[in-house]
């Protein structure tokens, strides 16, 4: 099937997330290579990122500390220097060449107030907190398809998560690309899920080409 639509995960897929984590680091008193180490030790064993709080601080509670950070005005934030330098021009590429370019990844309302305000070249902005379901539920690909308006072979997946990302959108039926790059996209392994991706990426400044190629053999 041809691709039609093109949707993106959001952090360490077009957003590095560093800075954030850094200052996550300094918001709880411990040095940034130690929180850096303890992340890359809890995604090692499988467990979902938020227990690296619950190391440094048993009970964290991530959304209730979210809102002291912005009443102390220190809020989660990003912004264009954030980006991976590859991205921009990726949705610009796939979006010149006809194709639908959205953005679907699990972000705070403030997150998705944030990427609305970069003007990227993308046709829509989905979330978990602005569409209620967060990946890796089924649900949430189901609605990036339904977004996509066309049939699921016919939508492409990008992430940096085989567990996350790849795995429940091949389930639903959605062609998948890993990119290889922030801690989860080089710690986590999955021999037969990797197997499905159609494409496999350092950067995305090739995806543009390797779209335009497959469709062509359509």
């Amino acid at each position: 099937m041809p691709i039609r639509s093109v949707f993106f995960d959001v952090g360490e897929t077009i957003v590095d997330e560093s800075r954030e984590y850094g200052t996550w680091a300094d918001w709880l008193g411990v040095p940034r290579h130690t929180f850096s180490a303890v992340f890359g030790a809890v995604i090692a064993r499988g467990l979902d990122y938020r227990e690296v709080f619950q190391v440094f601080r048993p009970g964290f509670d991530l959304r209730a500390e979210r809102e002291r950070r912005t009443a102390a005005g220190q809020p989660e934030s990003f912004s264009e220097e954030n980006l991976y330098a590859d991205a921009r021009p990726c949705l610009e590429a796939l979006r010149s060449g006809g194709l639908l370019v959205g953005l679907a990844g699990n972000q705070t309302a403030r997150a998705e107030t944030i990427l609305r305000a970069l003007d990227l070249p993308v046709d829509l902005i989905g979330t978990s907190d602005g569409w209620g379901v967060e990946k890796p539920s089924t649900a949430f690909f189901d609605r990036v398809v339904a977004e996509a308006r066309c049939a699921p072979e016919e939508v492409l997946y990008v992430g940096d998560r085989l567990d996350n990302d790849i795995r429940p959108a091949q389930a639903v039926g959605l062609a998948t690309a890993l990119v290889r790059r922030g801690p989860w996209g080089y710690i986590v392994e999955d021999t037969a899920v990797a197997s499905r991706c159609l494409f496999h990426l350092d950067s995305l400044a090739d995806l543009p080409e390797l779209v335009r190629k497959h469709n062509e053999a359509r």
